[in-house]
C-alpha cells in the first residue's frame, strides 16, 4: 500500500509554480523570437511601460538590490531590450527605457502569461481563479510585511 502523498509547504509549491511558469515563459518567448532573454531579466522588464523607470525604483518594486539590477540592465542594453536615457523630472538620474525588441518581448511575455493565467482560470472555474489569485496575494503580501515588521524590529533595538 502506497504512502499518502504529503502536500508540499507553501515554499515548494511557489518555488515549483514560479520555475514551471518560468519554463513556458520564456520557451514560448525564445519561440517568438527573443531566445536570449532569461527568467532574471524578466525581474526587470515585466516593471517597464514605455517610458521606463529608474533602476532605483525597479530595484526597490523587485525587492532586489541595485547591484543586482544594474548587472541585469547591462546585460539588457548588451542584448537591445533596453537603453539609459537622462530622466527628464532629474537630469542626474537615468531611466532604463525599452527599445522597440524590448516592447515587443515585454508585449509577448505579457500575452503568454494572460494565456496561462486563462488556462488555469478555465480549469479551475473563474471564480475559484480569482479568489486563490486574491488570497496568494494575500499571502504574499503578509510575508513581505513579516519581513519590513523584522527590518522595523531591527532598527528600532
Amino acid at each position: 500500500m502506497d504512502a499518502p502523498q504529503k502536500i508540499a509547504d507553501l515554499g515548494m509549491l511557489t518555488g515549483q509554480l514560479m520555475r514551471a511558469i518560468q519554463e513556458e515563459l520564456f520557451e514560448k518567448l525564445a519561440e517568438q523570437g527573443h531566445p536570449a532573454v532569461r527568467p532574471r531579466h524578466g525581474s526587470v522588464l515585466a516593471l517597464l511601460g514605455p517610458d521606463g523607470a529608474r533602476a532605483t525604483d525597479i530595484s526597490a518594486r523587485s525587492g532586489q538590490h541595485k547591484q543586482i539590477v544594474g548587472t541585469i540592465v547591462d546585460e539588457l542594453v548588451g542584448l537591445g531590450y533596453v537603453t539609459r536615457q537622462p530622466d527628464p523630472d532629474d537630469r542626474r538620474a537615468k531611466r532604463v527605457v525599452p527599445t522597440e525588441l524590448g516592447l515587443d518581448e515585454i508585449t509577448k511575455a505579457r500575452a503568454i502569461l494572460a494565456a496561462i493565467e486563462h488556462r488555469h482560470a478555465q480549469a479551475l472555474g473563474i471564480r475559484s481563479f480569482a479568489a486563490f489569485k486574491t488570497k496568494l496575494q494575500e499571502i504574499t503580501k503578509n510575508q513581505l510585511d513579516w519581513r519590513r515588521a523584522g527590518s522595523a524590529d531591527a532598527s528600532a533595538a
